[in-house]
């Protein structure tokens, strides 16, 4: 089967595109990094020997899901699996951050996720057969200041993708939404010493795991994996009911991580 992976370039999306080859799937990668994409895809073809196409697309642009799927359609490329997972995370205030960068999380999160669901998963429908894996969060269920566009967006992923799986799979498509706790990469931009500190504690789990784990849910045709014991069962419990002056102390922590 012929897996599309968003992101792939680096940190999540390269480890979701390594797992995918090394269980034998040719690949379309794509990101907005155009010479890491293309030493990806030969290292990738090099160590799997499997067929991997580097494509270069700003996925924040407009109209990028359309041109990319008539891009597949051009080439005569069956997606059966949809890998979402191109993004972007910061901290920082809504009165803070500025409208570029929160347009394009929108963008990435929420349009352009929304529009590839929408042509991909069309054409599996057609087709009877296919999976799609879209990169939600454990902070979909948080209420957190600092991330209020990341967790919106998230919490949006999840929704949609929980609904699209009653959609989907009557026609043999499976929507399933990965939601993580942090994940070992630089995306958030903590130090390397709470990096380590959050990987010994179990708090956050190193994206090769993760891809593993997301993969294995996607292709049992899950609506949702939050993948770790202590983020399914202690933390999304927890943090539905933090009291206000935790949910301060948190904030004030990370500002003072991100160093």
């Amino acid at each position: 089967m012929l897996a599309l992976v968003t992101g792939a370039s680096s940190g999540i999306g390269l480890m979701y595109a390594r797992e995918l080859a090394r269980r034998g799937h040719d690949l379309l990668i794509v990101s907005n990094q155009e010479k890491e994409i293309v030493e990806t895809a030969e290292a990738i073809h090099k160590e799997y020997g499997v067929g991997c196409t580097p494509l270069y697309r700003d996925l924040a642009a407009d109209g990028a899901a359309e041109e990319l799927f008539a891009y597949c359609e051009e080439k005569r490329m069956e997606i059966e699996i949809l890998v979402n997972n191109a993004g972007v995370f910061f901290f920082n205030p809504l009165t803070e951050t500025s409208v570029g960068r929160i347009d394009l999380m929108l963008k990435l999160h929420v349009i352009t996720a929304t529009h590839m669901t929408r042509l991909f998963g069309g054409a599996m429908a057609k087709r009877g057969h296919g999976y799609i894996l879209n990169m939600s969060s454990m902070s979909a269920w948080m209420a957190m200041p600092g991330i209020s566009i990341y967790n919106s967006t998230k919490s949006y992923i999840l929704n949609m993708s929980r609904s699209l799986w009653y959609e989907f799979m009557p026609k043999g498509v499976s929507v399933t939404a990965v939601c993580p706790g942090a994940v070992d990469t630089g995306l958030y931009g903590l130090s390397p010493y709470w990096r380590r500190v959050a990987v010994r504690l179990g708090i956050s789990m190193p994206p090769e795991k993760l891809a593993k784990r997301g993969l294995d849910a996607m292709f049992r045709r899950k609506k949702q994996a939050v993948p770790g014991w202590i983020n399914r069962w202690l933390f999304i419990p927890l943090i539905k009911h933090l009291p206000d002056w935790t949910v301060f102390t948190v904030m004030k922590r990370l500002k003072q991580f991100q160093k």
